[in-house]
């Protein structure tokens, strides 16, 4: 009552392999017995539950199999071969008992009523063998739907991901583009008496070519227009009547092979005989119909794993785009914080000219005013100057002579501070 099976049915072959689990087994040493019987490589089984959910490495092979008692034998884990997209078979079905193969060879043989209960009693659990396959297969299927969705919603979400951070990229750079453009006719129009740099007007102009080329990042149409296309593929997909269960006239053969044996089984044991025609009709017909049947489920199999295979492809591009809108929207980022740093230095450099210019006004306007002052004779009567007044004196030679000394002083002075400042400016363009 402890031991662990695990019950595993090849989608590749249509066959169900069983394997008893080692305590605490792990995943891998059981997909390396499984490579033994099957001949899939362990890189290319996809181990799948009922749900679709695939096996997890990380934890232990018992994951394979359902707790408690009722169903432990009929549970199902559905292996897929990753490197194969198209299940065409041929499939075999189920062998024939001797019993059942004697009476399809020669249906009209006469049997006794004994002997043909036994055989009949075969051959219907070989139809509902043949309906039960059916439906292995099929829940198989609906697995690799339920794994198909899961790799859409994942697709869908990186998509919206991918689309969002496009549009965020986008906005960014139409708000770079206007603003380097307004700061450019600006910077052209003070050009002429204001602050000029070539370095940095060089440098603004290759941020606008460098951000054009960022545009480029955003242009995420081709990738949309295949998630779209796939979308509308696994749409259908999920709309196709062979998305569900085909099996009505196996259902119906089955119930049919069971009222033949339940009339069989109330005739008397007496010695008569009887053949088995009809019952080898409904044989013929199950066998028939699941062929078609399976034709029609393995068919619509490879186009779920088709598409499936066309979301692995994509994952990995759409990853590649994010990287790239996250580069171009860093680097939009950079340059829009580095013009704002040398916008601010520029004013910076100009306030620092226009409170050195005021300082230089200031001065002279000080010095000139002061000499004025000395120039004018002074009356102790208060009246009006003598008209000989100004006729200079040895005295005001001498004040003349040291007015023009200290206007020169503060000449030189005045030159000194513009080469400074000239200087600043030089050095401050230079760094940026």
């Amino acid at each position: 009552l402890f031991l662990q099976i695990v019950h595993i049915l090849n989608m590749t072959s249509a066959k169900i392999i069983s394997f008893l689990l080692r305590p605490e087994e792990s995943l891998h040493s059981l997909q390396t017995r499984i490579e033994g019987e099957t001949g899939i490589s362990t890189g290319n089984q996809e181990l799948l539950l009922e749900t679709g959910i695939c096996l997890d490495p990380r934890k232990p092979a018992s994951q394979c199999v359902i707790d408690g008692v009722r169903g432990w034998d009929s549970y199902m884990v559905y292996l897929f071969d990753k490197s194969k997209t198209v299940y065409d078979g041929p499939f075999a079905s189920r062998s024939l008992s001797d019993c059942v193969n004697y009476i399809v060879q020669d249906s009209k043989i006469q049997l006794p009523i004994p002997q043909l209960r036994k055989v009949w009693a075969e051959a219907v659990h070989y139809v509902i063998g043949l309906k039960e396959d059916y439906s292995r297969l099929f829940q198989g299927q609906r697995a690799a739907m339920l794994s198909l969705l899961r790799y859409n919603a994942n697709l869908i979400k990186m998509k919206n991901n991918m689309v969002s951070a496009s549009q965020q990229l986008k906005a960014k750079l139409e708000f770079f583009h206007q603003s380097i453009r307004l700061d450019l006719e600006r910077y052209s129009d003070q050009m002429a008496y204001g602050i000029s740099s070539e370095k940095m007007l060089k440098a603004w102009k290759e941020m606008e070519e460098k951000a054009s080329l960022c545009a480029q990042a955003e242009d995420i149409g081709y990738l949309d227009e295949q998630i779209m296309a796939l979308h509308t593929e696994i749409v259908e997909l999920q709309k196709s009547p062979y998305a569900r269960r085909q099996g009505e006239v196996m259902e119906s053969l089955e119930q049919r092979a069971i009222d033949l044996y339940k009339q069989l089984k109330t005739r008397p044991p007496d010695h008569a005989y009887s053949d088995s025609t009809d019952m080898v009709k409904i044989i013929v017909q199950t066998v028939q119909s699941q062929d078609r049947v399976l034709k029609e489920l393995f068919g619509h199999l490879s186009k779920l794993l088709g598409c499936k295979q066309k979301i692995i492809d994509l994952l990995p591009k759409i990853e590649v785009a994010l990287n790239n809108i996250k580069e171009a929207d860093n680097s939009v980022m950079q340059m829009q914080g580095k013009r704002q740093r040398e916008i601010w230095h520029l004013l910076k450099i100009a306030c620092t000219q226009s409170s050195s210019r005021s300082l230089v006004s200031s001065s002279l306007e000080g010095t000139a005013s002061a000499p004025a002052a000395t120039w004018l004779p002074h009356s102790s009567s208060g009246n009006a100057p003598h008209p000989l007044s100004s006729v200079g004196t040895p005295e005001d030679g001498e004040n003349f002579v040291h007015v023009i000394e200290e206007n020169m002083n503060y000449l030189q002075l005045f030159n000194s501070i513009l080469q400074e400042v000239r200087q600043e400016q030089n050095n401050s363009l230079m760094v940026s």
